[in-house]
């Protein structure tokens, strides 16, 4: 039947004009939209793409399920950092190239169409309506998607997408309200689709430092990293040392009652380990599910080169250098956050991810979008996620760009 139609109000083009504006700015542009990663690729990650180019899964063709080592390496992955064992609640993996196609194609992969109705929340990224559209599917926004009164009793729901940490608004839905969300989901006979790809970015337990104190760190040792998950905990957590936690996980055995059935999670090393290049994510959940998934995606090959499943397998084993990273966007936000307030914005620090979510002074985003472009700062509009009235800054800036931010702001303090 082919892809239906979709429309979206994601379209870039639609800030050119004030991007024009912002680099006649002494000093030039900065910028906040975009959420695409600035900082190195761990070296774990390119040596291990290098020593793959020639390997028998390089010359040959790559496995759609991924290598030994990488499905291994998933399965670490899920058990230390997201207290999930697959293989104990019936769940399978399957690499994806980047989150964006599989969140793109899921409607389509889970047979839906004309008459079938996908929910979702209303503030979110936009590909999930996409998505739906292009299957020919019914979309059906949710002003909260843990309110699952506002969605259970509508008719031919089929699946659900949750997004914890949220883009853009940072928010984390909690273990409790996942229960819930699956529970409820069950009932009706739908699949719950959870977007965890900023599972690590988790600042609940964050002390924040002020934008004063902002400063690069030392690189973090691997011994740093606990070896298992670290429990959820309103503990600040100590300037000199910090530890990974993660965001609770639809997969985690007490949400999701020992059984992956009807649950996909969907994650990606594009944050984490700074691979968005790389395109390397992955589905993991429902056996019956994933598997149907791997047979269809051999054959549209939708398969990662076999030097990047490599790639892949060395990031996910590579927990130091995400914890380098974290560190690097804790200190970013709450710089961003001390500016932002300074400028006269209602700013606070995310739950989860790397934007800073505000609602606009003037309460029209693209109002706002015109004044911060004469200080030459660009973020993104809230339009593209369903709320005008708000806007986004990223955290996937450098060092110096989020410093010449934050002056920039201070100085033109409302």
């Amino acid at each position: 039947m082919g892809f239906h139609a979709y429309s979206s109000p994601y379209d870039w083009s639609r800030i050119a004009g004030f991007k024009t504006t912002a680099k006649t700015v002494p000093g030039g542009m900065i910028d906040l939209s975009v959420g695409s990663p600035v900082d190195p690729v761990p070296s774990s990650v390119q040596q291990a793409l290098v020593a793959g180019a020639d390997a028998p899964n390089a010359h040959g063709y790559p496995v759609t399920a991924g290598t030994a080592d990488l499905k291994a390496a998933i399965d670490t992955w899920f058990r230390e950092l997201r207290g999930v064992d697959l293989k104990s609640i019936n769940a399978a993996a399957v690499p994806t190239v980047g989150s964006k196609e599989a969140v793109a194609l899921m409607a389509s992969l889970l047979h839906l169409g004309e008459g079938d109705v996908v929910v979702q929340p209303a503030v979110s990224y936009p590909t999930y309506e996409i998505g739906t559209q292009l299957a020919g599917a019914t979309v059906v926004k949710v002003d909260d998607v843990t309110d699952v009164d506002s969605w259970v009793n509508i008719p031919n729901v089929k699946a659900i997408w949750i997004n914890s940490p949220c883009n853009p608004s940072g928010e984390v839905i909690s273990a409790d309200w996942l229960t819930d969300i699956v529970a409820a989901a069950r009932r009706i006979g739908a699949v719950v689709l959870s977007d965890e790809c900023y599972a690590l970015m988790d600042w609940r337990s964050v002390r924040r430092n002020t934008a004063a104190s902002y400063a690069p760190a030392a690189s973090a040792s691997a011994a740093s990293v606990p070896a298992a998950p670290v429990a959820e905990s309103n503990e600040p957590a100590s300037d000199t040392a910090f530890s990974l936690s993660a965001t609770p996980c639809a997969l985690n055995p007490h949400v999701c009652e020992g059984s992956a059935a009807g649950i996909l999670v969907l994650y990606s090393l594009s944050k984490q380990s700074n691979m968005a290049g790389y395109r390397t994510a992955l589905i993991a959940g429902d056996y019956r599910l994933v598997k149907e998934m791997a047979e269809y995606r051999k054959q549209i090959g939708q398969i990662i080169p076999g030097p990047v499943q490599a790639a892949m397998a060395a990031g996910l084993k590579d927990t130091a250098a995400v914890h380098e990273q974290w560190g690097r966007y804790r200190r970013r936000l709450s710089a961003l956050v001390d500016a932002l307030k300074a400028y006269g914005y209602s700013a606070q620090m995310p739950s989860g991810a790397l934007y800073v979510w505000v609602k606009a002074k003037s309460g029209d985003c693209w109002a706002d979008m015109a004044e911060l472009a004469k200080i030459g700062i660009i973020p993104s509009p809230g339009e593209f996620y369903g709320a005008p009235a708000y806007l986004r800054f990223s955290a996937t800036a450098t060092d110096e760009a989020i410093r010449s931010a934050c002056e920039r702001l201070q100085s033109a303090r409302a």
